[in-house]
């Protein structure tokens, strides 16, 4: 009898405790609401990104000329004018260097003007850029975002895609998914199966950094997880295949960009796939440890399964290079060291030569949603931020030469 009661008792506690989805409700509730107060502190809702100015020093590394040819420009008039502070430094936008960009490829002062313009030619096809991986946590986002940034800040004209329902590519770029992105405003408006679909150029939205646009995401990508079965089941004729959608869409503004840089979720869906149908060139992010190896190998063995049935389908799965990136390596850290040795062992020129290395000013950009290429190194201790620049420019340097090579370029 008494367990009995106990057992009543137990029943009755039980019963009076909220249910799992109400407590993660309350957590989730909780949690955005202060991550709006902070986003809201840091930007206000009146307010948007602007990106720095860049000093004429920096102008000019940009753009490989001497700061004296940019001075001599501003003397004789030519281009737009810098801003000038009270101690005399000359300050540029980064459409400021643009346009300077265009002046000297018009001119070409002894160099070809495709280093200083360097659009694509015709028959250069569309680049399509897309950073993958299985685990999250692997540096995914940070690589996407410092790539496009990274290309845009070399002249290229870059449209960043997010692929990933969690929207953090988007949130970085200066677009918050909960507040700034309304229904079908996504990538997802252009690959849809039903009347409301758009055109992509439609979701398309420009952002602070002056040759960057970006297709923002937000948890409506996932209907396209949920409405792609029933496509295939329904089975109509005509339609577009599910693999091939966010290629088509791209298509339709091709002409617009030289390179799209696709932040695609850590999963295998439907989105995933579809999206590595479109691309061009894989990039796939691996921190370097034995679980993130593991896992890794699973990514890559089911995406071999699913885009061999892709091919079977139809879809033309021909990349200009695929390569692993380590991202948050610890050259000091032995074990690290070992398992990128193996990497590099087994998949050998696949592996990226330059690693993104752990630093704590990727971390404390990352804490006012900023990167490292607009943050500024007066914000940072200089030390850190030198060395971390130095390998993201490094690493984004090695992905250019090889978008470079994919076009017949020398």
């Amino acid at each position: 009898m008494r367990d009995s009661n106990v057992s009543f008792a137990t029943h009755s506690n039980r019963k009076a405790l909220p249910s799992v989805d109400e407590t993660i409700g309350e957590q989730a509730d909780l949690l955005s609401s202060h991550l709006q107060s902070m986003s809201e502190a840091l930007f206000p809702p009146t307010s948007q990104k602007i990106l720095r100015k860049f000093t004429s020093g920096e102008a000019a590394r940009l753009m490989g000329v001497s700061d004296s040819t940019l001075r001599k420009m501003t003397l004789a008039g030519e281009g737009p004018q810098p801003e000038t502070t009270s101690n005399g430094r000359r300050l540029y936008t980064l459409s400021d260097i643009n346009q300077i960009r265009q002046l000297l490829a018009q001119s070409t002062r002894g160099r070809g003007s495709i280093e200083f313009v360097p659009h694509r030619r015709p028959g250069e096809h569309l680049q399509v850029l897309a950073v993958t991986n299985f685990k999250g946590g692997s540096g995914k986002t940070t690589t996407s975002a410092h790539l496009a940034q990274y290309l845009a800040l070399q002249g290229y004209r870059v449209l960043a895609v997010d692929l990933d329902p969690q929207a953090s590519l988007s949130a970085l770029l200066g677009v918050l998914p909960e507040l700034d992105v309304a229904s079908n405003q996504t990538l997802y408006a252009a690959i849809r199966y039903d009347q409301e679909r758009r055109d992509l150029s439609e979701v398309i939205r420009p952002t602070y950094f002056d040759g960057l646009d970006l297709v923002p995401g937000n948890l409506e990508l996932m209907e396209f997880e949920h409405t792609t079965p029933k496509a295939l089941s329904a089975g109509g004729s005509g339609e577009t295949l599910f693999f091939a959608r966010v290629a088509e869409a791209l298509d339709g503004v091709a002409d617009n960009y030289d390179v799209v840089v696709i932040d695609c979720p850590p999963q295998l869906g439907f989105l995933t796939l579809s999206g590595l149908c479109a691309a061009t060139a894989m990039i796939v992010t691996v921190h370097p440890q034995m679980l993130d190896i593991s896992s890794m190998s699973q990514f890559l063995l089911m995406t071999r399964d699913l885009l061999g049935v892709v091919r079977e389908a139809g879809g033309d799965l021909k990349y200009d290079f695929i390569r692993y990136l380590l991202t948050r390596f610890e050259p000091q850290d032995a074990p690290q060291t070992k398992v990128a040795a193996l990497l590099r062992n087994l998949f050998d020129d696949h592996v990226l030569t330059n690693p993104m290395v752990k630093s704590a000013a990727v971390s404390d950009a990352g804490l006012t949603k900023q990167t490292l290429y607009e943050i500024g190194r007066e914000n940072l201790t200089r030390s850190t931020y030198d060395r971390a620049m130095e390998a993201l420019d490094a690493v984004n340097s090695e992905i250019e030469t090889l978008i470079k090579l994919a076009w017949g370029r020398g």
